[in-house]
């Protein structure tokens, strides 16, 4: 019987189920802080906190190895990362974090290969050997981690199994930094394996299957869809829905945006969101509003679809509508409400309580119009804009073109940004230079918000 298998047959006689869970009084020794998974392979009794008992750690470990193990074919390496995803689905979360920490912790690159290459390269720099020794440079940095996840990746579930792993270790990272070697491999992976490339741009229309409209209102993360009218609505004959999905995750969008099609920018989300309203006239059309946009896989966080994800649509709605010149948002801005309330004074932050309650001219409303227009326009952090949303279209090289007041006035909307909304102008002409001022710190606004704070 080959070593993998018999490994994995005995898997199940050596879990921690099965094996004791309490030590005899006074031999657990508490520690200041969590030993790494080597101190813990070479112990004989767990501690406090342990989930896997050294014995089954080192089993565990086995298991991991035998996925990896170079004389395993693609095929009998997969099968054993198929196993060993069954009995993870099984595990607590304390035992499933063991397993973090062993991926994390002992399938790093080898030190001692690293150096040895680092100095051939360096040596061969400006010679004929350059270009070999930068190849055995680049192979001693690649981790046995990596192909270990790869293996994964084999089997037909193996995908899932990643992209929910990493979702459920993120939450993890500030506590543990020992999870960062781990995560750091899962995005790097996951940046080519959902490249642009392999992703596929699909309608999601009324007709679409019911398992995948389902998805669409449990993902929607912007305006909750409350109804089954609600998401028709949505999908009506003004609107279209278009999301990117991956061969590896079938019928599970990765990202999706809904879009309006109307004869003007939008300036509150009332009439977009109104189930009784008549369709618009796609004859008259003009403009496409884009209105909610959600990602959907907490475990591909990191990896952006947005970009490419916007561009398609636009191709996708201009070979559709030819009509359409004008192409916008009409976004929340989440961050708004929370960065008042460090940078107004109290008198204001008092009357601002019942924002849609001050009229049209009331200062309390200006000062609050400029302040918005302030932190879209003029607020960053680290050279990037405050806001989530704004960092988000700013960055596809979008530019803040005009703020709603009461534009959102659904209890979400005033928490939030006090009922404001805001329009990003995707100027199709001038995308790379947005980018370009945004990559020197100067924040693309139209005159209308230049003109707000003055």
């Amino acid at each position: 019987m080959r070593a993998g298998e018999w490994i994995t047959r005995s898997a199940s006689l050596l879990r921690p189920s099965l094996e004791p869970k309490a030590v005899a009084a006074g031999t657990a020794v508490a520690s200041a802080s969590p030993r790494t998974t080597r101190e813990r392979l070479q112990a004989t009794l767990r501690r406090n906190q342990e989930a896997l008992s050294p014995r089954v750690l080192r089993r565990t470990l086995s298991e991991l190895q035998a996925i990896v193990d170079p004389r395993v074919s693609e095929v009998e390496g997969s099968r054993l990362a198929c196993e060993f995803a069954r009995w993870y689905a099984r595990a607590s979360a304390d035992e499933r974090r063991d397993c973090w920490l062993l991926m994390s912790e002992q399938f790093s690159p080898d030190p001692r290969q690293i150096k040895v290459a680092r100095e051939r390269y360096e040596a061969a720099l400006g010679t004929p050997e350059e270009a070999q020794a930068e190849i055995g440079l680049r192979r001693a940095f690649v981790s046995p981690r990596a192909r270990l996840l790869q293996r994964f990746s084999g089997y037909p579930e193996g995908m899932r199994f990643l992209v929910d792993l990493r979702a459920e270790l993120l939450p993890h990272l500030k506590s543990d930094k020992r999870l960062l070697p781990l995560d750091a491999e899962l995005e790097g992976l996951f940046s080519t394996w959902f490249d642009v490339a392999f992703l596929e741009l699909r309608r999601i229309s009324w007709d679409s299957p019911a398992s995948l409209i389902e998805k669409l209102i449990k993902y929607e993360a912007v305006h909750d869809i409350r109804s089954w009218g609600d998401v028709k609505n949505r999908l009506d004959s003004d609107r279209r829905c278009y999301g990117f999905f991956h061969s590896r995750l079938d019928g599970e969008p990765l990202i999706f945006v809904e879009v309006a099609l109307v004869d003007e920018i939008s300036d509150s989300i009332t009439p977009l969101l109104d189930e009784g309203a008549a369709p618009a006239d796609l004859a008259k059309a003009t403009t496409a509003i884009f209105y909610s946009i959600s990602n959907t896989q907490t475990g591909l966080r990191g990896v952006s679809f947005g970009d490419s994800l916007i561009k398609r649509v636009v191709e996708t709605l201009k070979a559709e509508f030819p009509r359409l010149k004008t192409f916008a948002t009409l976004s929340p801005i989440p961050g708004l409400r929370q960065w008042v309330a460090k940078n107004a004074p109290a008198e204001l932050l008092a009357a601002l309580e019942q924002p849609l309650a001050l009229a049209p001219k009331s200062p309390q409303r200006a000062r609050l119009m400029a302040l918005a227009a302030r932190y879209l326009g003029q607020e960053t952090d680290n050279g990037k804009p405050c806001d989530p949303v704004a960092r988000f279209h700013l960055g596809n090289g979008a530019r803040v073109e005009r703020l709603n007041w009461a534009a959102d006035p659904s209890p979400k909307g005033l928490k939030q940004s006090f009922g404001l909304m805001v329009n990003y102008l995707y100027d199709l002409k001038r995308l790379d230079k947005h980018r370009t001022m945004l990559s020197k710190g100067e924040i693309p606004i139209s005159r209308a918000i230049e003109d707000l704070y003055g």
